[in-house]
């Protein structure tokens, strides 16, 4: 059964960096910083600041995220900047609707997912500063620059912003300060008109001279917290003053000749990612060709082993004893390979798999001297808590409807908790060097897609242009998404395979990715699914002795 790979886009070709976002002025923006002299670290700060301004409804500075870096000597560092339980909040914070799916995490009030009690203690401001500060070069206020200059002069509201808007357009009438910045007259922004936020663009200057200090117990954050304190949220200047980031150690693992690198809990992107890859190893992918029944067949079983066994113990390891090593281990894929039937779908043992929201954006950057950072930031739903502070042009998030509203479970809220995300920025090798970053938003369906795109590239040998915008699968136990491009029989192949198919536009975000040969030569790709573009840097330096000679000058 062939499926033909369309792309809809173009990739970049470098020597000197690459910046793959989900925004072109973004992308852009980073490839300024490394113009300018700047390294992959100063690049990717630069560019997620600038997609506060023109992709809010994903990313902005009280949100959360986590970023992998490979430096240049080879090491590798992860910053945890995901949110935080406020300390105020406990376990029966919210009172449940339901007991069951689909409105398992629904709260009265819905006051886990919209305004001022949704909100969570937020590391993404801090994580950037940090980031810069420990692994870059440049100045904070060099690369804000151009954040602060697209906020203030404004930028083309797209296609895409505008639909987010209308998507989220129900929570957003109910708060008149974000109404008044991406509503206009009740309706949304519409694609092609100007935007300018001023107010915004002052809270970024006041970062840029002050540092993270500004929302961490300055001014910024007297005025949020102040704010959320009216209007009944969990949040405190104390949740601000008493955040702290944390540098974890990688996971690794390998698949064929592949080495693969990647985040460890309370991210389940990395350790899950190498365990279905684990699983997936012992069987001849490449011979069934991609997108075939039988390959994806295969892809959504070890989906459902990994979502067995990330709903039992993947969370926080602060408040839960995360049995990373086993998960891992090529021995426990063989325990678990061999209960895989090729012929039908099973059920596998799982407690209840929460949704994340898959409204989230990824950077991934690399420099000419080895530096790369993958990094997936998120304000959690469409516009987070879909309120905006006022006199800061800040949209803070809504961190708390990824945690279980129940007492008594692996993802409760206890005070101080982050929150556990599927969030996968992957950094891969071959003959130890590096051979592919890759990261992406979308919740949940984040690292089956995140693995998917690793088969797609090391047993079906597409192109990283392929590789991002190929059909993706999905489940997580109950239900198969099928993305709309695969071939129309893929759906009956599946049924008689024992699998219930629901065919969506799309599965998970837009993948921004870069792929590396063995002389250091980028490829930059950005997927059809959100307005990602890569830019890439070559050329270079005039070489040595090529000036004018004076009498050379205006002939």
């Amino acid at each position: 059964m062939a499926v033909d790979i369309s792309c809809s886009k173009q990739p970049a070709f470098a020597t000197n960096g690459m910046v793959a976002a989900s925004h072109p002025l973004a992308s852009a923006a980073g490839a300024e910083i490394i113009a300018a002299g700047g390294n992959a670290i100063d690049a990717a700060v630069a560019t997620l600041f600038t997609l506060t301004v023109v992709e809010p409804m994903m990313v902005g500075i009280v949100g959360g995220g986590m970023a992998h870096i490979r430096l240049s000597d080879g090491t590798h560092r992860v910053i945890d900047g995901l949110g935080r339980a406020p300390l105020a909040a406990g376990p029966d914070v919210y009172k449940p609707i339901s007991n069951t799916m689909p409105d398992y995490l629904e709260t009265e009030g819905r006051e886990n997912a919209v305004g001022a009690k949704a909100i969570a203690a937020p590391g993404s401001l801090r994580a950037w500063c940090e980031m810069l500060e420990r692994y870059g070069t440049l100045s904070l206020a060099d690369v804000m620059e151009p954040a602060i200059r697209h906020a203030s002069r404004g930028f083309i509201v797209t296609p895409y912003l505008s639909e987010c808007i209308d998507e989220a357009l129900p929570g957003l009438v109910l708060d008149p300060v974000i109404s008044s910045v991406y509503l206009d007259d009740g309706k949304p922004l519409l694609a092609g008109t100007r935007l300018a936020t001023p107010e915004y663009a002052d809270t970024l200057r006041a970062i840029s001279v002050e540092g993270p200090s500004a929302l961490y117990g300055g001014a910024v954050g007297e005025v949020v917290s102040a704010h959320l304190a009216k209007a009944g949220g969990l949040l405190t200047m104390t949740d601000f003053t008493e955040y702290e980031t944390i540098e974890r150690e990688i996971v690794c693992g390998t698949y064929r000749d592949v080495e693969i690198v990647g985040p460890p809990p309370p991210s389940s992107g990395g350790v899950h990612v190498i365990q279905m890859l684990n699983l997936l190893e012992g069987f001849d992918i490449p011979s069934m060709g991609f997108g075939s029944p039988e390959s994806l067949h295969l892809i959504l079983e070890v989906l459902k082993i990994a979502f067995a066994d990330r709903a039992a113990v993947t969370a926080d390891p602060a408040f839960v004893d995360v049995p990373t090593d086993r998960l891992l281990s090529k021995a426990y894929a063989d325990e678990r390979r061999a209960d895989i039937d090729l012929a039908n779908a099973k059920e596998w043992t799982a407690g209840v798999a929460l949704p994340e929201s898959p409204n989230t954006t990824q950077v991934t950057t690399a420099d000419g001297d080895g530096n790369i950072v993958a990094a997936t930031q998120t304000i959690n739903s469409t516009f987070g808590a879909r309120i905006m502070i006022p006199d800061t042009g800040i949209v803070p998030n809504n961190y708390m409807f990824v945690f279980d509203p129940h007492p008594g479970k692996t993802l409760s809220i206890a005070p101080g908790k982050r929150v556990t995300t599927s969030m996968s920025p992957i950094i891969a090798y071959r003959d130890g060097k590096p051979s592919l970053a890759l990261g992406l938003p979308g919740g949940l369906r984040i690292f089956g897609s995140a693995m998917q795109a690793l088969v797609n590239k090391f047993d079906h040998g597409l192109s990283v242009q392929e590789m991002v915008e190929a059909p993706r699968i999905w489940t997580q136990g109950y239900g198969v998404e099928l993305e709309d491009d695969f071939p129309k029989e893929t759906d009956g192949a599946l049924a008689q395979l024992g699998h219930d198919v629901i065919r969506v536009p799309h599965v998970g975000g837009g993948m921004n990715a870069i792929e590396f040969d063995a002389e250091g030569r980028m490829t930059g790709a950005s997927c059809w699914r959100a307005d990602g573009t890569p830019v890439g840097l070559s050329g270079g330096y005039a070489r040595e002795g090529a000036r004018f000679w004076p009498d050379q000058v205006g002939r």
